[in-house]
């Protein structure tokens, strides 16, 4: 197998797996709404220790599509290199969906809040980027609010544990994804692998057409 149809396989193997998280993305998010609403007709319904389940499930939520968009980061970093490397390859620029991706969707290389970026490249994308994000904050602060008193009812031990583990869990997932997405680590470790493996910058194989 010669080196474009080698890279060609792999282009397709990263277009698919952009597919494929996009997809789980917005499945997780699906899933994480319905159950966030059955859990508070639940509390409604009768039965209030079901509104304390809306917080750790938001937050399972928030960590879980945050996961599927660090994907989304791999595949579109790979994907936009060897897009690169083909277009070099027979010395036209065929391939422009990378570039196409940037503009459009939201930028790689760029400082983000996972998906939302707030500059130049702010997009439909990154706005329902921040509606997901806003929502299940929402729901968070609702299911603690309204599973507050169960909460106290319960005992101090109960309420410190329960506020305690959630608030560890809620600093560490702020901490860490501002360490991975906003700091851009995850983003640097892929450009660094990259960079050495295809012998030139990433940064100006993703880069979009100035604005």
């Amino acid at each position: 197998m010669d080196r474009l149809t080698l890279a060609t396989t792999q282009l397709g193997r990263m277009r698919g797996m952009t597919r494929y998280y996009h997809e789980r993305f917005f499945a997780d998010i699906r899933y994480t709404t319905a159950l966030s609403v059955v859990l508070l007709l639940i509390g409604w319904w009768g039965i209030p220790e079901a509104f304390l389940l809306v917080p750790p499930v938001a937050l399972l939520g928030a960590n879980q599509t945050a996961f599927d968009a660090s994907y989304l980061h791999f595949a579109r970093h790979y994907a936009a290199s060897l897009e690169s490397d083909l277009n070099e390859g027979v010395r036209k620029k065929v391939l422009v969906a990378a570039e196409l991706e940037d503009r459009y969707l939201y930028p790689l290389n760029e400082k983000k809040i996972v998906t939302a970026h707030l500059g130049w490249g702010f997009s439909w994308f990154g706005w329902m980027t921040i509606l997901y994000t806003f929502s299940g904050a929402l729901a968070f602060l609702a299911g603690l609010a309204l599973g507050l008193s169960t909460l106290t009812e319960a005992g101090s031990t109960w309420t410190f544990a329960y506020l305690g583990i959630l608030g560890v869990l809620v600093l560490a997932s702020v901490v860490i994804g501002g360490w991975w997405f906003v700091a851009g680590t995850g983003e640097s470790r892929l450009k660094e692998v990259l960079d050495a493996e295809f012998g030139r910058s990433m940064s100006d194989a993703n880069r979009g057409p100035a604005s």
